[in-house]
């Protein structure tokens, strides 16, 4: 039988500019929901992590065991991660008392040590070569770092440097945008760049959403923490229904 594509589907989407725009409000929606259950229903940081812990388990597993990309699963996981990763940064950095620059330091090194693994078990941590559980888990776990040490970073930037929540937004928005310019505009590696990015929208949607819902004395627009949820909830999946993702091309390498 002749060979009917060069490419095999990946179980992740096309890295497109909606990718992009539904990660941020993902992300965005990481930090109201997490304080949410932490701080408006007051079960704590812990028990917080470990409802939010239990739903990525869950939904990393019916990823893994999906035969192909479904948008709602996919980032349904994603959305975890990031409710996961608020919850344990702010447990970590405030009720452990390790502090923001503390654990900022030990999930950069948590991240790469992910990154370097994965790199020497599979060869490469291309998005374009997730498609077995192995590389999955690599993914997924790799994110769970990089989520959590967004929350970490934003909240660092936004308390410990001063800079508030607008100054941390324009902050991470710069760099987001040095990103951009060098991809179009270098050839540095696209894998390199890609999750640079990744990791930068997480601290960006975690001073957002601390904007959104913090007190007006602390620098915020103090909305509700449900209704800005809720908005985000129904940004999502709006984008998801009018802007339809495919699969990512699997490069096999």
């Amino acid at each position: 039988m002749h060979n009917i594509t060069q490419h095999t589907l990946s179980k992740v989407p096309e890295v497109t500019l909606i990718f992009w725009v539904i990660k941020i409000a993902a992300t965005t929606l990481g930090e109201t929901g997490g304080d949410t259950v932490s701080m408006s229903m007051k079960l704590g940081y812990l028990m917080g992590t470990a409802i939010f812990s239990a739903v990525f388990l869950i939904a990393v597993v019916a990823q893994i065991r999906a035969k192909r990309f479904y948008p709602f699963l996919y980032w349904t996981t994603i959305i975890a991660t990031t409710t996961v990763g608020t919850t344990l940064a702010d447990f970590a950095d405030r009720s452990l008392g390790i502090g923001y620059s503390g654990g900022a330091s030990l999930l950069f090194a948590l991240l790469l040590a992910s990154l370097a693994v994965w790199h020497k078990s599979l060869g490469s941590v291309s998005v374009d070569t997730v498609s077995s559980p192995k590389a999955e888990m690599f993914y997924w776990i790799t994110i769970m770092f990089s989520q959590t040490l967004g929350t970490a970073l934003g909240d660092w930037t936004a308390d410990t440097a001063g800079l508030g929540y607008g100054g941390g937004a324009i902050v991470f928005s710069l760099f987001l945008g040095a990103v951009i310019a060098i991809y179009y505009w270098t050839e540095v590696s696209r894998t390199l760049l890609f999750w640079a990015a990744f990791i930068l929208t997480r601290p960006l949607g975690a001073v957002v959403g601390d904007f959104l819902d913090k007190p007006l004395n602390a620098g915020g627009l103090a909305l509700s923490r449900y209704s800005a949820s809720a908005t985000l909830i129904v940004i999502i999946i709006a984008c998801i229904l009018i802007f339809p993702q495919r699969a990512g091309k699997n490069t096999g390498h």
